[in-house]
């Protein structure tokens, strides 16, 4: 079983979840709040169970942090959703792990009675290939607008358009890394695994 839920991307001097937004947050959801390892210069990722984090929180923690933030909207750790948002109110979404986004978009037709007898039709793997060459031209202005959100965050990005298209592109078998990994090739400042080694 994956995880489900939402991965929180900020920055702040504070622990993330001082930020307002989440004091709503009571006890017994904090269970559900975990704390990745931070990246230095205060960048900070918490990973939030299903039902803790509203759309319009983006908004709140970009104004809170005053720096850009994004938010990933993971299901089954099979894929997700980024939404990134600047100071200046740009927005820009990209998925991660593209055929199961496919699969997960595409639209049964009406005439369907059963789900999964569709599902093993050559018609369904015809939708979902046609779903996902939508989705891939869609990527080169996600790469672009995930390259612009990191630079008004004051990061260099490591990595030039075509390696952010082809992480967008890629498949992993948890989402999370793929969402990890994205972020470092966008230059933000990369977690010191080795100083976790004692």
């Amino acid at each position: 079983m994956g995880f489900s839920g939402h991965l929180v991307f900020a920055h702040s001097e504070r622990p993330l979840l001082e930020a307002p937004l989440f004091n709503s947050t009571g006890p017994g959801r904090r269970d559900d709040v975990h704390e990745w390892q931070p990246r230095p210069g205060g960048w900070q990722t918490l990973q939030l169970g299903q039902g803790i984090w509203e759309d319009e929180y983006l908004s709140t923690l970009v104004e809170w942090t005053d720096a850009p933030a994004c938010v990933a909207d993971v299901a089954d750790s099979s894929v997700a959703l980024v939404t990134g948002l600047d100071t200046q109110g740009h927005r820009w979404q990209a998925w991660l792990n593209l055929d199961n986004a496919a699969a997960l978009l595409v639209e049964e037709p009406e005439d369907v009675d059963d789900v999964n007898l569709w599902m093993a039709t050559p018609e369904f793997e015809e939708a979902i290939g046609h779903k996902r060459g939508e989705l891939d031209a869609e990527v080169s202005a996600d790469a672009e607008g995930a390259l612009a959100w990191a630079s008004t965050a004051g990061v260099q990005a490591a990595a030039k358009q075509p390696r952010i298209e082809e992480l967008l592109r890629a498949r992993e078998t948890f989402v999370e890394e793929l969402f990890d990994s994205l972020l470092d090739e966008l230059g933000f400042p990369e977690t010191a695994h080795s100083a976790q080694q004692p």
